[in-house]
């Protein structure tokens, strides 16, 4: 599920196509910006949407500042390769609390807390999994299911990834951002700063 860079050893999500091409592009330039490409899709066929999720390159949220940051510098990328024919629009959001786990790095940083992963190749007649997170090896994550057993699942061949929004991932996430997991505080953190601006691609 998620791959190199070579030109700038980045881990990037497992990507294909349009997709993987927009990420090779952008992704060195929010590298320099302090930031780390948690996601990306183009969605919609007559003026897609290119959705970027992104992340601090310490693993915090961003805020509104930030999305706007990455708005600016993405989208004067794009506008120079322009990828899309046409007008398109960019979206960029935070990943969030529960946010997917789409390289190794999210699959180590956040181990202890529960996850949710769906495959898109089934593993022993199965492509749904839940249970805790317990790192990643060797380009496989590692989940403890309920059972106690663990499963193996390829980077790859993982589909979609989330983190389960319980009290202790608040609670950790809150206290890695400095803010109070209870009261406005916390409720401020359970949201995703997003940002989106029409940006219209060449003609």
């Amino acid at each position: 599920m998620s791959q190199q860079n070579a030109s700038s050893d980045i881990e990037l999500p497992h990507l294909t196509g349009l997709e993987a091409r927009i990420a090779e592009r952008i992704a060195p330039t929010l590298a320099d910006l302090g930031y780390e490409l948690v996601r990306l899709s183009v969605l919609g066929r007559d003026t897609p949407t290119i959705q970027i999720m992104a992340d601090r390159a310490n693993g915090s949220l961003i805020s509104v500042e930030d999305c706007e940051q990455i708005s600016h510098a993405a989208g004067a990328i794009l506008d120079v390769d322009d990828p899309i024919p046409g007008a398109w629009m960019l979206e960029v959001s935070s990943s969030g609390i529960d946010r997917p786990l789409t390289r190794a790095k999210d699959w180590e940083r956040f181990a202890g807390h529960l996850a949710k992963a769906e495959l898109d190749v089934p593993l022993n007649g199965r492509r749904r999994f839940s249970g805790t997170v317990m790192g990643a090896r060797d380009g496989n994550a590692i989940i403890r299911l309920d059972d106690g057993t663990e499963a193996v699942l390829p980077l790859v061949d993982i589909r979609k990834a989330r983190l389960v929004l319980t009290d202790a991932l608040i609670e950790a996430s809150a206290a890695f951002a400095g803010l109070n997991p209870e009261g406005e505080d916390g409720e401020e953190a359970r949201q995703a700063p997003k940002l989106n601006p029409k940006k219209p691609g060449k003609k």
